[in-house]
């Protein structure tokens, strides 16, 4: 058992409290998001910082930071959101489930930075949310998704949900497949203690949808899965 995991539940909850307290207040001069976006990647600098837990990031060079994207990722541990906040080159925003935004403060704070809540089991209300999504893409913002919609063990992808490569298309922006590497064994799925160690994030090659249209969905869908399934299983 390491000793960071009895260390960043105190750090967790004291800085979650004060840097929320700080998102709510700034709605003063922030009607954007961009101040309580930046308190967020603040927050999981230090909890990175605290766990012991570097982030190396490739791939970088192929991001316009004049362009807005939406990027997929695996997902294995809690650790993906710290390292994809941390690292990523552009501000964006999470699509993230309803229940988050139910949590006092914290969720709260995520409405603030534009955060966007997708509702899993009423259909009607999760396409809002993507239409929604959409609009922000086009308007210049990214967006990160996770196309399991939930986390998996180690480097075994799940299956896929369609719904971020609606968004693609309703968009018609370029998606981006991100592939994580380590971060399960940092903290694994059922796990509460942390093991200190590294996180590798790789940035494939932006994916074009200009053009497509939801015919074209299942196609993207297996496209980007081979592109973050690829990176899983390099050295």
């Amino acid at each position: 058992m390491s000793y960071r995991s009895l260390l960043v539940l105190p750090v967790f909850l004291v800085l979650t409290l004060a840097l929320s307290l700080i998102a709510l207040v700034s709605v003063i001069w922030d009607s954007q998001g961009n101040f309580s976006h930046r308190l967020a990647v603040l927050w999981a600098t230090v909890l990175l910082w605290v766990s012991g837990v570097r982030v190396r990031i490739s791939g970088t060079e192929r991001i316009d930071p004049s362009q807005s994207y939406i990027f997929a990722a695996n997902h294995q541990s809690a650790f993906d959101i710290l390292a994809l906040l941390a690292r990523l080159p552009v501000p964006f925003r999470w699509l993230a489930k309803e229940s988050l935004f139910k949590i006092p403060l914290f969720g709260w704070a995520m409405k603030r930075s534009g955060y966007i809540p997708i509702n899993r089991d009423q259909a009607k209300k999760a396409y809002q949310s993507l239409l929604q999504a959409a609009q922000k893409v086009r308007e210049g913002t990214s967006v990160v998704i996770f196309p399991e919609g939930t986390r998996q063990h180690q480097q075994v992808l799940g299956p896929f949900k369609k719904g971020g490569f609606v968004l693609a298309l309703k968009s018609q922006r370029p998606i981006v497949p991100v592939s994580i590497l380590g971060s399960g064994r940092i903290l694994t799925k059922k796990g509460f203690w942390i093991t200190p160690g590294e996180i590798r994030v790789v940035l494939g090659p932006p994916i074009p949808t200009e053009g497509l249209n939801h015919k074209d969905a299942e196609a993207l869908m297996e496209r980007v899965r081979r592109a973050i399934e690829e990176r899983l299983t390099e050295p």
